[in-house]
């Protein structure tokens, strides 16, 4: 297959396909999350935030099944202390904010 026919050919196809064909990771983009994502088999979801200190993206596990909560977590980069609030709704994670730990 040409580059040219393999263009048109993944151009059709849904980014999740694209990143199955591949073996990529999924790319979540700020502000392109569903509206209230439901949770895992467990109650639990990871769910991408950005550190307020040091700037870099990586994924926390929130446990969904005790409502919406506030609560502190380091940054897996550059150990500070994040205050995460989750918003639930029936079972759903609704909202997370990150902000720096006073």
């Amino acid at each position: 297959m040409t580059a040219s026919r393999r263009r048109k050919a993944t151009s059709a196809l849904h980014p999740d396909a694209i990143d199955a064909l591949y073996g990529l990771e999924p790319v979540f983009e700020p502000g392109q999350a569903a509206a209230c994502e439901p949770a895992g088999a467990q109650g639990t979801q990871f769910a991408p935030i950005q550190c307020p200190y040091c700037g870099e993206s990586f994924e926390i596990l929130a446990d969904l099944s005790a409502g919406s909560a506030s609560y502190i977590e380091d940054c897996q980069v550059c150990c500070q202390p994040i205050e995460l609030s989750l918003e639930i709704d029936a079972g759903a994670l609704c909202g997370l904010t990150a902000r720096r730990s006073d």
